[in-house]
This record gives C-alpha cells, sequence and structure tokens, in this order.
C-alpha cells in the first residue's frame, strides 16, 4: 500500500522541473535525517524520562501537585 503512494508520489514529482524535484528531495532527506536524530535522542533520554516520572509520581503521592484547570490557563 505505501510503496504504490509512494510510487504514485514520486511519478508526480518527476513531472516537475528539475529544479523543484531537487528540493523536494532534499526537504524528504532532510526530514527522515531529522526523523533518525529524534529516535536516537528519544531512545537516550529514557533514563532521564524515567527519573522524571519517578519524580512527578512521587510529588503527586505526596500531595504537592494539584489538577490542571485549562480554563485558568
Amino acid at each position: 500500500m505505501a510503496a504504490k503512494l509512494l510510487e504514485q508520489a514520486f511519478a508526480e514529482i518527476s513531472n516537475l522541473a528539475e529544479q523543484e524535484q531537487e528540493a523536494i528531495a532534499a526537504w524528504i532527506l532532510e526530514e527522515l535525517a531529522s526523523e533518525r536524530r529524534w529516535e536516537k535522542v528519544f531512545a537516550d533520554s529514557q533514563d532521564v524520562l524515567a527519573r522524571l516520572a519517578d519524580e512527578a509520581l512521587a510529588e503527586h503521592h505526596a500531595g504537592r501537585t494539584q489538577e490542571l484547570d485549562p480554563e485558568a490557563l
């Protein structure tokens, strides 16, 4: 399914001027690189996220939190 959609996108892009094709290709490659960077940062931060979650739960259990009221923001 996704391969067919990708083929359709490439077919459409191939009808564009070379400069537009290059711009789209550069954008796609940057998006893919950005996604890989985000995945690495997220994977490397699991210990920090777990510690922050533990701290937040401890504060909640100690009664030092309050319910968020979106209307008061």
